[in-house]
């Protein structure tokens, strides 16, 4: 078995871990379906650049740039999607719920364009996160994870 292989189940087994860990049900929203308490930003993910790992459980990419996203303390966000630029803000709540918005990118054409589509799209469909050392999960509200970034040192 190649070291490859071994990393991929190794991280593949974490992230199930992780997905078991989080497989509660969505904790109760308001009407307008946000959470119903904002948590402010976690010192955990304030000011760190977060670069991705994985798409989904295993699939890595291979984009011109690395994908990243950084969170400022007043709920900022900014990064990058491997072409594109992105900006937009954060929201935590109680149960390590999240939610993007306003997110806006710049319009460059890519070769990788449905990847870093689906990069973007990890972002708009995040319900919740779980940060383990120095890795960062995010699950859709079907509790499926949608991706992974790791702290950048």
């Amino acid at each position: 078995m190649t070291l490859i292989r071994v990393r991929q189940l190794a991280a593949l087994a974490v992230i199930t871990l992780l997905l078991a860990a989080c497989s509660s049900q969505p904790s109760s929203s308001g009407s307008d379906g946000k959470a119903d308490h904002d948590a402010g930003v976690p010192e955990t993910i304030a000011g760190k650049r977060w670069n991705l790992l994985l798409i989904g459980t295993d699939e890595r990419v291979s984009m011109p740039s690395t994908p990243y996203f950084k969170v400022a303390a007043d709920g900022s966000v900014s990064g990058s999607d491997g072409c594109n630029n992105l900006t937009g803000t954060v929201s935590f709540a109680d149960n390590q719920r999240i939610e993007f918005s306003e997110l806006a990118s710049t319009r460059k054409a890519c070769p990788q364009m449905a990847d870093a589509t689906r990069v973007q799209n990890i972002f708009g469909q995040a319900y919740r996160y779980l940060i383990d050392h120095d890795r960062i999960v995010f699950f859709g509200p079907n509790s499926l994870v949608l991706g992974g970034f790791r702290l950048a040192h």
